[in-house]
């Protein structure tokens, strides 16, 4: 037997990167997180835990994901660029009200604006909203510029968020301000959902339209939340046939849903010809969530995430639900090494921050199927995935639009950044012109008299 002779002391081994690279030309990725945006609390009781983004931040750095991406940091929406989707009278309640006031508002102001279990007031309540969505705006940019080829915000995805009033956890629409983005320059957008609720804020939000393919894959049974998705919400006008949604049971499994999400996204996205594609990655699709009723694995919900980013085009990935944090980190960080074309080792390293919270088999992929009895038959699947089919009959062709030149607010910058930028030009031009005097009055005195 050879003896080893040469081992790595402790400190190289944690400065080896767990992953190794599966393509010879990885995509552009680039990652977009702010991490004030940890440090929300919906309430002790509250279901929602902004907290896992910061695990998802810790595993991503653990594994040192980082040198695969292009990292920001991105500021916050301004309220202009939330008045592009969501109404004024709303987003003046989010700016202006506080925990503290809420108890002297009259019960008739907090039911028109669906405050109460689900959307708490809660203290940041804006600049929450502000946070995650200006980090899926920074992504848009990024796409839209060339800079990345997919672009990733596990804080977004809050789909259920409407023009007038937030629902389901979800305060400000990141998805829709993000789509109006991309429509900027991109003729067509398809929207896919894979979260355990139905997509409704995004469908609402694009009904009408058959510039936006929205497909949600989701448990419905006309009382789960939000009650909507049932296969004749198909879309009105011009928007007809251009929604999709994928009704299903309790306890679908990784089979099951990879097939048929494969079967369903492959002939839609042949037929709309989407020039972008916005996916959201909602974790409470698993298996053992704390909300949830699927039997997936987190592998097969990555598997997902693979197929749409095999089709090549410009990708904006984006988070949502979730509700058992540890298994919500575990996923997103398991996706972005996915859309980085690296694996991972399936054992969490451990010199993570947050190591404990990984117990106690502290895997990558825990076992999260199995917990459900799958209501799914094969003949009430293969019904739905016909159905759907049947639906894209009636689009005989990819809508195309007329294309006007790009707006020029599109770098992102605020007022006060233009300002700063222009005064910064200013005074280097003044620079110059006095470096120019100078240069010249030399030139003079080098000049015989």
């Amino acid at each position: 037997m050879e003896e080893v002779t040469f081992t790595t002391d402790r400190r190289t081994t944690q400065h080896t990167p767990l992953y190794y690279g599966t393509s010879l030309s990885p995509p552009n990725v680039s990652y977009h997180y702010n991490p004030e945006v940890t440090r929300y609390h919906y309430g002790p009781h509250h279901p929602m835990k902004p907290f896992r983004l910061l695990l998802t931040d810790h595993l991503v750095i653990s594994y040192k994901l980082y040198e695969q991406m292009d990292l920001y940091t991105p500021r916050r929406a301004t309220k202009d660029e939330l008045l592009q989707f969501h109404s004024e009278d709303y987003v003046n309640f989010l700016e202006s009200v506080t925990p503290q006031a809420t108890g002297k508002l009259a019960e008739k102001t907090l039911a028109q604006f669906n405050i109460g279990e689900d959307c708490p007031v809660f203290d940041g309540m804006y600049d929450y909203s502000a946070i995650y969505a200006g980090a899926s705006l920074d992504a848009t940019r990024k796409l839209i510029s060339g800079q990345s080829d997919i672009a990733i915000n596990w804080s977004g995805g809050l789909h259920h968020a409407k023009k007038f009033e937030p629902s389901g956890f979800c305060y400000v629409n990141d998805i829709v301000l993000s789509i109006m983005n991309l429509l900027r320059v991109h003729p067509r957008v398809m929207y896919i959902d894979i979260d355990l609720h139905h997509g409704d804020g995004v469908q609402e939000a694009f009904y009408t339209s058959d510039r936006v393919m929205t497909v949600s894959f989701h448990k419905y049974n006309g009382e789960f939340f939000p009650g909507t998705g049932a296969m004749d919400e198909r879309g009105i006008g011009r928007g007809k046939n251009y929604a999709i949604n994928v009704p299903l049971k309790d306890g679908i499994d990784d089979d099951s849903y990879i097939r048929l999400f494969k079967s369903i996204m492959e002939p839609l996205i042949t037929k709309f010809q989407p020039t972008a594609i916005v996916q959201q990655c909602g974790a409470d699709s698993l298996g053992f969530d704390r909300l949830g009723c699927f039997n997936l694995n987190i592998r097969a919900h990555g598997e997902c995430v693979k197929f749409i980013k095999s089709f090549g085009l410009p990708l904006l990935v984006l988070g949502g639900g979730g509700y058992t944090p540890r298994n919500v980190s575990r996923l997103w960080c398991y996706e972005t090494s996915i859309l980085n074309d690296v694996s991972l080792d399936d054992k969490i390293p451990n010199y993570l921050p947050t190591y404990d919270w990984f117990a106690p088999d502290y895997s990558l992929h825990p076992q999260l199927d199995g917990r459900i009895d799958n209501k799914n038959s094969k003949k009430y699947i293969e019904c739905v995935k016909q159905e759907v089919l049947e639906q894209l009959r009636f689009l005989n062709h990819a809508p195309s639009v007329q294309m006007s030149d790009i707006p020029p607010d599109l770098t992102g910058l605020t007022e006060e950044e233009e300002d700063a930028i222009r005064d910064l030009n200013e005074e280097q031009e003044t620079d110059r012109e006095m470096r120019n005097v100078k240069d010249e009055a030399r030139v003079g005195e080098m000049v015989a008299t």
